[in-house]
C-alpha cells in the first residue's frame, strides 16, 4: 500500500510539474483561432492578486541621462501603485491612483502633484490608472473585449489590431500562444512622429502566476528616444504592504 501511495504521489507530482511547465512553454505552434478566442484567452489570464511587492532594476536613458535605480514596486490593485526609487540613496518615490499622480524628488528636491501629465510627458502617450497597471503585468493596456479586432499569425505570435483604429494613433497587440500574455504592444502616431512599444521578453511563473521576468519601453518623438529597461528581481503577491509618501516642504513644483 506504502508503495502504491508513494508511486500515485510521484505521478501526480510530475504531472502538476508537467502542467506548470505547458503553461509557459515557448515551443507551442500558434493555431488558427479567431481575435474574438485569442481575446478571451487574454482576459483570462489576466492578474487576480491583491498586492505586489516587487524589487526591480530599472535603465532609464533619453539621450541626455542614462541611470540605472533599483525601484521598489507596491501595487495594491484598482487602488495605488507606489515606487521608489534609489541609488545609495532615495532618488525618488511616485505614488498613483486612478485620479492622481503624485512625486517628489530628496536628491533633486523637486516634487509633482496632478494629472497624468507627468507621465504622459514620460512616455509621450496619454495613458491612465488601469492602463499604467496592465503594463506592469503584461496585459493589453485597453480591454480587448471592447473592441471588434482583426487577427494575424506572425513569427507564430497572435497579432490583433482593431478593426477600426483610434482616429489619433493606431494600436498593435502581439500576443504569445503558449500563455496568451503581451508579448509587444504598439502605439502609433504617424501624424506626429511618436510611438510607444512595450515589450515582454520574458515572464516567469510565480505560484501559478504568469508574470513578466523584463519589459522594455521605447517612446519615440520627433526630438528624442527614450528608452527604459525594468528587470523584476523579486515578485511577492498577496502580502500586507505599507507605503510611506509625504512630500517634505521648500521642494520645487514641477510644471508639465
Amino acid at each position: 500500500m506504502k508503495i502504491l501511495k508513494y508511486s500515485l504521489f510521484f505521478m501526480v507530482f510530475c504531472f502538476s510539474c508537467k502542467t506548470k511547465k505547458n503553461m509557459i512553454d515557448a515551443n507551442i505552434i500558434a493555431k488558427n483561432i479567431s481575435a474574438r478566442k485569442v481575446a478571451k484567452k487574454h482576459d483570462l489570464g489576466s492578474f487576480d492578486k491583491k498586492t505586489v511587492d516587487a524589487k526591480l532594476k530599472v535603465n532609464f536613458n533619453n539621450g541626455k541621462t542614462n541611470q540605472g535605480l533599483s525601484v521598489q514596486l507596491k501595487m495594491k490593485k484598482d487602488e495605488v501603485i507606489y515606487l521608489r526609487g534609489t541609488k545609495l540613496i532615495t532618488v525618488f518615490k511616485a505614488k498613483i491612483t486612478p485620479t492622481s499622480v503624485s512625486y517628489y524628488s530628496p536628491f533633486a528636491k523637486n516634487y509633482f502633484t496632478g494629472d497624468f501629465s507627468m507621465i504622459k510627458q514620460l512616455l509621450g502617450v496619454e495613458i491612465n490608472f488601469e492602463q499604467l497597471q496592465n503594463l506592469f503585468l503584461g496585459q493589453a493596456l485597453q480591454n480587448l473585449k471592447d473592441d471588434k479586432h482583426e487577427v494575424d499569425i506572425v513569427d507564430n505570435k497572435y497579432v490583433l489590431t482593431p478593426e477600426n483604429q483610434n482616429i489619433l494613433f493606431d494600436i498593435f497587440y502581439t500576443i504569445n500562444p503558449s500563455y496568451f500574455k503581451i508579448d509587444k504592444q504598439s502605439i502609433i502616431n504617424s501624424q506626429k512622429n511618436l510611438s510607444l512599444d512595450i515589450i515582454y521578453p520574458s515572464y516567469n511563473l510565480i505560484n501559478d502566476i504568469i508574470f513578466p521576468s523584463k519589459i522594455k519601453i521605447i517612446a519615440k518623438n520627433t526630438k528624442r528616444t527614450t528608452r527604459i529597461d525594468f528587470d523584476y528581481k523579486t515578485v511577492v503577491f498577496d502580502e500586507d504592504i505599507s507605503m510611506s509618501f509625504n512630500i517634505p516642504s521648500g521642494y520645487k513644483r514641477l510644471e508639465f
